[in-house]
């Protein structure tokens, strides 16, 4: 019969539950990825500039991506609201003529101390949010969508390089085009590059006429027409909106006489035969989704109260002093007029 040590079971035991712990954990960190917690602190209640926070809302501004989900916790004593709108900010709310303007996209209604609520957020976009029954209290959310670091046609699948390569119809015309930067994003210029070729002799075509349409989420966003030359040619782009995208090139056929022999230079009975069609996808810029300044109004704010104090003691008191100064000085004594004796 063998017997095990002791020593033996409790380093066999200590490395379960070591294992136990990290798997454990790992399955924690995992569960809390698409979930964040704001926290309103115990003095948010209070507007004043001795409030003992820092912020309202803690943090004042959180960037999530879409389809996570936040939760917002009250740890102050008095009852809250989380609520989609832009707030009156600090002084606005004073005399009670304007308490914030709710979007309607969200609404928690009042919620008490020690209860949370939470919101999935299925749209990109700044969201400015603040509290109905406190409205001095802003905070901001800012959904981005998770952006692949690979290029992609529309139906996503992934391309592998670039240039991407496509034909006519009638096989007479290969087109190749690139775009850089290859991830498409929103409020970045786009520069779409492209040439003309003979697939039978793999001659570049130059003096190819062409229409250019680009078609985002079905429709029309961009047509201009060219007139390739030896090198190709390029057009730039910005997009205003994400979505699915597509690029098509129309009505290829001969715009002039050129050195480059080919069947493309022969007239076109059918140009609905000239078209090559390609696809991608713009994603919402996360860098030009945040302005450049996202002011939320912090609540604690000493040094601004010493602001006002100095506006209104020193200020006054310079022109008090300034007025003396000037009554003193400011009117010059007659002088006695002298005659020649």
């Amino acid at each position: 019969m063998r017997i095990t040590s002791p020593k033996i079971t409790i380093l066999i035991l200590s490395m379960y539950f070591l294992v136990f712990t990290i798997d454990y954990s790992f399955t924690e960190e995992q569960n809390d990825l698409n979930s964040w917690e704001v926290v309103i602190p115990f003095g948010a209640y209070d507007p004043s500039f001795d409030t003992p926070v820092e912020n309202w809302y803690e943090p004042p501004v959180i960037s999530i991506q879409k389809g996570d989900t936040v939760t917002w916790i009250n740890n102050d004593k008095e009852g809250h609201t989380v609520t989609s709108g832009k707030g009156p900010g600090r002084f606005g709310w004073m005399g009670g003529k304007k308490l914030g303007e709710p979007t309607g996209y969200f609404e928690s209604g009042r919620f008490m101390e020690g209860n949370s609520w939470s919101f999935t957020f299925n749209e990109t976009g700044l969201f400015s949010y603040f509290c109905i029954i406190h409205p001095w209290m802003e905070g901001i959310v800012i959904v981005g969508v998770s952006i692949p670091d690979y290029p992609h046609d529309a139906s996503g699948n992934k391309i592998e390089k670039f240039p991407l390569i496509g034909y006519t119809a009638d096989g007479i015309i290969e087109l190749d085009l690139t775009w850089e930067p290859h991830i498409l994003k929103t409020n970045e210029k786009v520069s779409f590059i492209y040439q003309t070729y003979d697939p039978s002799t793999n001659s570049n075509l130059d003096k190819m006429k062409y229409d250019l349409i680009l078609i985002q989420n079905g429709e029309e966003i961009f047509r201009d027409d060219g007139l390739t030359a030896i090198g190709g040619d390029y057009r730039n782009y910005i997009f205003e909106e994400p979505g699915s995208l597509e690029i098509r090139f129309e009505n290829i056929e001969s715009g002039g006489i050129s050195g480059i022999e080919s069947p493309a230079r022969a007239p076109v009975d059918d140009l609905s035969l000239r078209t090559v069609k390609f696809t991608a996808m713009v994603y919402e810029n996360p860098d030009k989704l945040t302005p450049d300044e996202i002011l939320v109004q912090p609540a604690k704010r000493l040094e601004l109260k010493y602001e006002i104090l100095v506006a209104i003691i020193v200020i006054p008191g310079g022109l008090a002093v300034a007025a003396i100064l000037l009554m003193m000085y400011g009117k010059e004594k007659p002088t006695k007029s002298s005659s020649a004796i």
